[in-house]
């Protein structure tokens, strides 16, 4: 335990420093929390949102399910300076307890591109990037006494042309800045993500979910590489059915040797395994393309918490 009580630390140090491509607590005109639940008041995800703009806002909502379902929107308006509070238990109105999915900020213009709006109403655009509002999240769990960190993946948020951003769908977003860039169809870019886990390939005890967010679709089965503590090395697979948002658990990975409880996944996200049901027999498919962010999720008794690792790639 004290041996991967370290590593997660020091794994945690380089993701908040320069190794480490994706882009935190800036200001710009939307962001997105990658991953958002509630199962009631006790246990729910809740952002906090800062506005540097200089002027009143309207920021404009949209939470979208695991395979980028448009499922409810909403705006409010943030005076300059203003801090507001975004508990989604309160906010995502009935029948979405236990419903997992993402959300989407952004702040709203009348033309696109254009100057902020100051108060919600109407068609809306994004604005342009020099618009500055900045978001945190945690998942807190009252019942638990816990509070897990939640990455913000940082704007400038891109959207499609001619987009109302009250009435987005699953193609609407087409890339964050903060997170890592990916080339459609093997095109360049092709980042390489190492990916942090560690089990005790036990039911409890220490358990990992390695979280996968992209504006593509991740959806197949992937080949990998997957190293444990002291470099050794064993091709494995791991399956994502969700679109846009899903998240594995490593110790369910077939062919994984009992010794393997604690390191790191490479994974190339563009890259899916001819074994899908959608590719040819001897075919890659190549199907994500835009932005792709990653990270980890343990718990573990030495912590008594969840701890968040962030996945990083070069």
């Amino acid at each position: 335990m004290k041996k991967f009580a370290m590593a997660a630390v020091a794994a945690a140090a380089l993701s908040a420093g320069v190794a480490q491509a994706y882009t935190v607590g800036t200001f710009s005109n939307g962001f997105v929390v990658p991953n958002v639940i509630h199962n009631g008041p006790t246990d729910t995800t809740a952002v906090g949102l800062i506005n540097q703009t200089g002027q009143s806002v309207a920021v404009y909502w949209t939470f979208f399910d695991q395979n980028s379902t448009h499922i409810t929107d909403g705006c409010f308006a943030m005076t300059n300076k203003d801090y507001e509070p975004f508990i989604w238990s309160s906010q995502s109105g009935g029948g979405l307890s236990g419903t997992r999915g993402y959300l989407v900020f952004a702040v709203g213009a009348t033309t696109e591109g254009g100057t902020a709006q100051t108060a919600c109403g109407g068609a809306a655009f994004l604005a342009s990037t020099a618009s500055a509002i900045s978001g945190n999240a945690f998942q807190v769990n009252s019942v638990a006494k816990d509070v897990a960190f939640v990455p913000v993946i940082d704007g400038a948020l891109t959207i499609a042309s001619g987009v109302d951003i009250t009435k987005m769908n699953n193609v609407s977003l087409v890339s964050v800045a903060g997170a890592a860039q990916v080339g459609a169809s093997g095109a360049a870019p092709q980042p390489t993500f190492s990916m942090r886990y560690a089990i005790d390939q036990a039911a409890g005890g220490t358990d990992t979910a390695v979280v996968v967010w992209s504006t593509g679709n991740h959806s197949g089965t992937h080949t990998v590489n997957i190293y444990d503590d002291k470099q050794n090395r064993k091709s494995v697979n791991f399956k994502l059915v969700k679109a846009e948002l899903d998240w594995f658990d490593p110790e369910g990975i077939a062919g994984l040797p009992a010794t393997f409880t604690d390191g790191f996944i490479e994974w190339q996200p563009g890259l899916a395994a001819p074994s899908d049901a959608t590719a040819a027999l001897g075919t890659t498919l190549y199907t994500l393309g835009g932005s792709v962010f990653t990270y980890s999720a343990i718990s573990s008794t030495a912590f008594g918490a969840v701890q968040t690792v962030l996945g990083s790639y070069k």
